[in-house]
Protein backbone atom coordinates (compact mmCIF):
# COMPACT_ATOMS: atom_id res chain seq x y z
CA UNK A 1 0.00 0.00 0.00
CA UNK A 2 1.31 3.43 -0.93
CA UNK A 3 1.03 6.55 1.17
CA UNK A 4 1.36 8.93 -1.80
CA UNK A 5 -1.39 11.45 -2.42
CA UNK A 6 -3.85 10.61 -5.18
CA UNK A 7 -2.82 12.48 -8.33
CA UNK A 8 -5.51 14.20 -10.35
CA UNK A 9 -4.67 15.44 -13.85
CA UNK A 10 -6.78 18.26 -15.24
CA UNK A 11 -6.53 19.80 -18.68
CA UNK A 12 -6.68 23.55 -19.03
CA UNK A 13 -6.63 25.44 -22.31
CA UNK A 14 -7.88 28.74 -20.93
CA UNK A 15 -11.38 28.27 -22.36
CA UNK A 16 -14.70 28.73 -20.56
CA UNK A 17 -15.02 24.93 -20.35
CA UNK A 18 -11.69 24.62 -18.55
CA UNK A 19 -12.61 26.53 -15.37
CA UNK A 20 -15.40 24.20 -14.16
CA UNK A 21 -13.13 21.20 -14.78
CA UNK A 22 -10.32 22.82 -12.78
CA UNK A 23 -12.70 23.73 -9.97
CA UNK A 24 -14.04 20.15 -9.88
CA UNK A 25 -10.51 18.68 -9.83
CA UNK A 26 -9.42 20.98 -6.99
CA UNK A 27 -12.58 20.27 -4.98
CA UNK A 28 -12.07 16.53 -5.45
CA UNK A 29 -8.38 16.76 -4.51
CA UNK A 30 -9.31 18.60 -1.33
CA UNK A 31 -11.90 15.92 -0.48
CA UNK A 32 -9.52 12.98 -1.02
CA UNK A 33 -6.29 14.58 0.15
CA UNK A 34 -4.91 14.57 -3.38
CA UNK A 35 -2.68 16.73 -5.53
CA UNK A 36 -3.57 18.33 -8.86
CA UNK A 37 -1.42 18.53 -11.97
CA UNK A 38 -2.78 21.16 -14.38
CA UNK A 39 -1.73 20.30 -17.94
CA UNK A 40 -1.71 22.36 -21.11
CA UNK A 41 -0.79 20.92 -24.48
CA UNK A 42 0.80 23.37 -26.88
CA UNK A 43 2.47 23.77 -30.25
CA UNK A 44 4.56 26.48 -31.84
CA UNK A 45 1.34 27.79 -33.44
CA UNK A 46 -0.50 28.06 -30.12
CA UNK A 47 2.33 29.15 -27.82
CA UNK A 48 2.42 32.77 -26.74
CA UNK A 49 5.37 34.81 -27.89
CA UNK A 50 8.18 34.64 -25.31
CA UNK A 51 9.58 37.89 -23.96
CA UNK A 52 12.98 36.87 -25.36
CA UNK A 53 11.70 36.83 -28.94
CA UNK A 54 12.90 39.84 -30.89
CA UNK A 55 13.31 40.70 -34.55
CA UNK A 56 15.94 38.38 -35.95
CA UNK A 57 16.07 36.15 -32.83
CA UNK A 58 14.08 32.99 -32.36
CA UNK A 59 14.27 31.92 -28.73
CA UNK A 60 14.94 28.35 -27.63
CA UNK A 61 12.00 25.99 -27.16
CA UNK A 62 12.34 26.32 -23.37
CA UNK A 63 11.36 30.00 -23.64
CA UNK A 64 8.16 29.08 -25.47
CA UNK A 65 7.38 26.45 -22.83
CA UNK A 66 7.99 29.03 -20.07
CA UNK A 67 5.58 31.43 -21.81
CA UNK A 68 2.93 28.68 -21.98
CA UNK A 69 3.41 27.95 -18.27
CA UNK A 70 3.13 31.64 -17.46
CA UNK A 71 -0.19 31.85 -19.33
CA UNK A 72 -1.41 28.64 -17.70
CA UNK A 73 -0.70 29.99 -14.21
CA UNK A 74 -2.37 33.30 -15.07
CA UNK A 75 -5.45 31.49 -16.39
CA UNK A 76 -5.78 29.33 -13.26
CA UNK A 77 -4.43 31.34 -10.32
CA UNK A 78 -7.79 32.79 -9.25
CA UNK A 79 -9.45 29.36 -9.04
CA UNK A 80 -6.38 27.74 -7.46
CA UNK A 81 -6.25 30.51 -4.83
CA UNK A 82 -9.77 29.49 -3.74
CA UNK A 83 -8.35 26.05 -2.89
CA UNK A 84 -5.48 26.93 -0.57
CA UNK A 85 -3.87 23.83 0.84
CA UNK A 86 -4.30 21.74 -2.31
CA UNK A 87 -0.95 20.94 -3.88
CA UNK A 88 -0.93 22.18 -7.49
CA UNK A 89 1.69 21.51 -10.16
CA UNK A 90 1.70 23.03 -13.65
CA UNK A 91 2.87 21.20 -16.77
CA UNK A 92 3.16 22.45 -20.34
CA UNK A 93 3.68 19.63 -22.84
CA UNK A 94 4.54 20.27 -26.45
CA UNK A 95 1.90 17.96 -27.89
CA UNK A 96 -1.74 18.05 -28.93
CA UNK A 97 -3.97 18.49 -25.86
CA UNK A 98 -5.28 14.92 -25.78
CA UNK A 99 -1.78 13.48 -26.14
CA UNK A 100 -0.44 15.75 -23.39
CA UNK A 101 -3.18 14.62 -21.01
CA UNK A 102 -2.75 10.95 -21.87
CA UNK A 103 1.04 11.19 -21.37
CA UNK A 104 0.48 12.70 -17.92
CA UNK A 105 -2.19 10.12 -17.05
CA UNK A 106 0.33 7.28 -16.88
CA UNK A 107 1.17 8.03 -13.23
CA UNK A 108 -2.19 9.55 -12.25
CA UNK A 109 -5.24 8.24 -10.44
CA UNK A 110 -7.82 10.31 -12.31
CA UNK A 111 -8.06 12.62 -15.33
CA UNK A 112 -10.51 15.53 -15.45
CA UNK A 113 -11.41 17.35 -18.65
CA UNK A 114 -13.97 19.93 -19.64
CA UNK A 115 -16.52 19.26 -22.36
CA UNK A 116 -16.37 22.08 -24.82
CA UNK A 117 -17.67 20.67 -28.09
CA UNK A 118 -20.15 22.94 -29.81
CA UNK A 119 -20.67 20.97 -33.02
CA UNK A 120 -24.14 20.32 -34.31
CA UNK A 121 -23.54 16.58 -34.49
CA UNK A 122 -24.53 14.74 -31.33
CA UNK A 123 -21.42 12.56 -31.40
CA UNK A 124 -19.17 15.61 -31.25
CA UNK A 125 -20.78 17.37 -28.30
CA UNK A 126 -18.07 16.24 -25.89
CA UNK A 127 -15.29 17.83 -27.87
CA UNK A 128 -12.48 15.90 -29.48
CA UNK A 129 -10.08 16.15 -26.53
CA UNK A 130 -12.63 14.84 -24.02
CA UNK A 131 -13.61 12.11 -26.46
CA UNK A 132 -10.02 11.00 -27.11
CA UNK A 133 -9.04 11.10 -23.44
CA UNK A 134 -12.12 9.15 -22.36
CA UNK A 135 -11.42 6.48 -25.00
CA UNK A 136 -7.70 6.03 -24.35
CA UNK A 137 -6.98 6.95 -20.73
CA UNK A 138 -5.38 4.27 -18.57
CA UNK A 139 -7.23 5.69 -15.54
CA UNK A 140 -10.80 6.85 -14.88
CA UNK A 141 -11.89 10.08 -16.56
CA UNK A 142 -14.33 12.70 -15.31
CA UNK A 143 -15.84 14.98 -17.96
CA UNK A 144 -17.16 18.19 -16.47
CA UNK A 145 -19.83 19.97 -18.46
CA UNK A 146 -19.84 23.73 -18.62
CA UNK A 147 -23.32 25.10 -17.95
CA UNK A 148 -22.90 27.61 -20.78
CA UNK A 149 -21.86 24.84 -23.21
CA UNK A 150 -24.85 22.70 -22.20
CA UNK A 151 -27.23 25.62 -22.74
CA UNK A 152 -25.69 26.33 -26.17
CA UNK A 153 -26.06 22.67 -27.12
CA UNK A 154 -29.75 22.68 -26.12
CA UNK A 155 -30.42 25.79 -28.18
CA UNK A 156 -28.68 24.24 -31.23
CA UNK A 157 -30.86 21.13 -30.96
CA UNK A 158 -34.07 23.15 -30.48
CA UNK A 159 -33.32 25.84 -33.03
Amino acid sequence: MTTEKPLIIVGNDGSDAAEPALRWALDHARAVGGAVRVVRGWSMKTAPRPETQTVGHIPPIEDFEAAVLQDLRADTERVAADHAGVEVEYVAKRAPAANALLDCASDADLVVVGARGLGGFRGLTLGSVADQVSRHSPVPVVIVRNRKTAETERSIRQG
